[in-house]
């Protein structure tokens, strides 16, 4: 079992940049696969990037390609996505999940891959 909390989310300009946590408590996290999501009001859930659990292995939605990065730091439990460039599109509510994973450079981009997920952390770009 795994909590997850995010934070780091608010407004900011189109242009601007913010850069979201998410805090791990319970198992190793260093055993788990994190993923970042978010939901735009009125629609469905989308992928952004997800990281292994070594860190070794990322992958992202093209549209946020060369802006967004994502980071782990094991030791302090927490996962980092920082973006830049953000535009009114990334608007959305932002969802840190996880996944125990045995290989150590698997992602997932499917949301009903992920075990776990946190409250999520809300981002508006404003024109």
């Amino acid at each position: 079992q795994v909590q997850l909390v995010e934070s780091g989310g608010g407004l900011v300009q189109a242009g601007g940049s913010l850069r979201l946590s998410c805090v791990a408590s319970g198992r190793s996290f260093s055993d788990y696969t994190m993923g970042w999501f978010r939901q735009a009001p009125g629609k469905e859930r989308e992928f952004v990037f997800a990281i292994s659990r070594s860190g070794t292995s990322t992958s992202n939605k093209d549209s946020v390609k060369g802006r967004f990065t994502i980071s782990r730091d094991n030791a302090k439990n927490t996962v980092y996505l920082q973006m830049n460039s953000l535009k009114p599109e990334d608007t959305g509510v932002y969802y840190c999940a996880a996944r125990n994973q045995v290989a150590s450079n698997i992602v997932y981009v499917r949301g009903n891959d992920y075990d776990y997920w946190g409250q999520g952390t809300q981002v508006t770009v404003s024109a």
